[in-house]
């Protein structure tokens, strides 16, 4: 049981909101961080888009986050230009990295042709493996602070992949909303924490360092389970030689069953 412990998530309020649930229904305490922000790369990038569909003529379109495609779309309803952004993904084969970006896509009208089994670069590398895709052309509208990894694995395959890139990502500047969790940190009493994203490790690291020297913030963190959803993210927290349990399933309730575990192996 993980009654009376307290668990935070690397993710704002509205976006944790599957977390904070299952928190609750396991009688744990949430602590949502707002850790990221994205700044968009403008107006300009539905435009960017529309031209690539239309000069590159993507037989795939993939989407590798729900982030991605509320802003595409926003942004495009913002300049009246949905009903053209619609059709040149509908255009395409449309591939969803997991169940959130694609009930994301649904949302918008798009249908979704596919989705991995494994929610993550590898599983769409894996899904195209499947699809026997070598020579087909792939569009990706996704973060700017994205690895090269997806690209790279599907060049490898054969696949020629244009990556547009919509977003950046820097740390969460109004750390207000912290003051609560670093109270807690600095008495022990923050029993896990999961990681969403390469850049949440970053961005955790880039806000707490600004109160706490490195090796204080590194043993506080020994105290607590350190849950990452992916390999990615794992990856990243191991740069800060932040020992981690992996979610096997690469979603919130997957990141929240691996804490379930780690706090309560019985």
């Amino acid at each position: 049981m993980l009654s009376g412990k307290t668990i935070a998530i690397t993710r704002s309020e509205d976006d944790a909101s599957e977390f904070i649930s299952l928190a609750k229904e396991n009688n744990a305490t949430p602590v949502p961080l707002p850790t990221i922000e994205l700044v968009s790369k403008g107006e300009k990038i539905v435009d960017e888009f529309l031209e690539s569909v239309s000069k590159y003529n993507p037989d795939y379109s993939v989407f590798m986050s729900s982030k991605a495609v509320k802003l595409l779309f926003n942004t495009a309803k913002q300049l009246g230009k949905l009903e053209k952004l619609q059709l040149a993904v509908a255009n395409t084969i449309v591939m969803s990295v997991g169940p959130k970006t694609s009930l994301t896509l649904e949302a918008e009208g798009i249908k979704v042709n596919h989705q991995p089994t494994t929610f993550s670069s590898v599983g769409v590398g894996e899904e195209f493996t499947k699809l026997n895709a070598v020579g087909k052309k792939v569009i990706v509208p996704r973060s700017g602070a994205s690895t090269p990894f997806l690209k790279e694995l599907l060049s490898k395959i054969g696949i020629d992949v244009l990556e547009i890139h919509l977003y950046d990502v820097c740390a969460f500047r109004d750390t207000t909303q912290w003051n609560g969790f670093r109270e807690l940190f600095s008495q022990n009493k923050v029993d896990g924490i999961v990681f969403t994203s390469a850049s949440t490790v970053r961005g955790f690291f880039e806000i707490m360092s600004k109160d706490y020297a490195m090796n204080l913030l590194l043993d506080n963190l020994t105290k607590s389970s350190v849950v990452s959803i992916g390999p990615f993210t794992s990856d990243e927290l191991k740069k800060f030689k932040v020992k981690n349990t992996v979610a096997e399933v690469h979603t919130v309730a997957g990141a929240f069953d691996a804490m379930k575990t780690t706090l309560d192996p019985i």
